[in-house]
């Protein structure tokens, strides 16, 4: 029924028109896997214990990009991140690199995702175990496992993507950069009691200390 409306011009206005689709990197057990050890339980009484990642992709009139950030459950924090015109091995070596240089020394955190090919790779699998991250993943075909990290992204499309376009790579690339600085030193957050998660992350580390 759905096609027939589609051929002959009618919108049953039930399915919202998007201007982007979920990246998916799903090929199957091609590396290492691990067992969800967040079981939807994205709660955190601080940073730097729970946090989630993933790739989002945003087509433009100069074709596709790629955002793989790292988000902290608990701070609201999108701590380390890559933008690119590829997801592949390059776009997580940089995010990973990022990320490792944020970590706070004698953190443990566990950082989860889905079962995309990337981080299932050697590369990816022993930077985090060899930097103390304990490793998580959602179940196959299970999106809500990542609920938490999936919400960013829905964020992030409503109030920086949606109704925008660019010409070039590079003009997407500095505004998104503009964008999370946004996120993570100006837009404050009320289950952060009105802290933004840069202030929430740097007073909670100050009192644990």
């Amino acid at each position: 029924m759905l096609k027939i409306m589609h051929e002959a011009g009618i919108s049953c206005g039930i399915r919202r028109e998007t201007d982007y689709h979920r990246y998916n990197s799903y090929r199957g057990e091609v590396g290492e896997t691990f067992g969800n050890a967040i079981g939807r339980d994205f709660a955190a009484d601080g940073p730097w214990q729970k946090m989630g990642t993933d790739v989002t992709e945003f087509k433009c009139s100069f074709g596709k990009a790629y955002l793989a950030p790292v988000y902290d459950f608990g701070s609201k924090e999108i701590v380390a991140h890559s933008i690119s015109a590829h997801p592949d091995l390059a776009q997580q070596e940089e995010m990973l690199a990022m990320l490792m240089a944020a970590k706070p020394e004698g953190t443990r955190p566990i950082l989860h995702s889905d079962m995309g090919w990337q981080y299932q790779h050697a590369t990816y699998v022993g930077a985090l175990a060899e930097n103390g991250f304990t490793q998580s993943m959602s179940r196959k075909g299970n999106c809500i496992d990542n609920a938490a990290t999936e919400q960013v992204f829905g964020h992030l499309k409503d109030e920086f993507f949606r109704g925008r376009d660019w010409d070039t790579f590079e003009e997407f690339k500095a505004d998104l950069e503009s964008y999370i600085h946004h996120w993570n030193n100006v837009r404050r957050q009320v289950k952060l009691k009105g802290l933004t998660p840069v202030e929430f992350r740097e007073q909670a580390l100050r009192e644990a200390a």
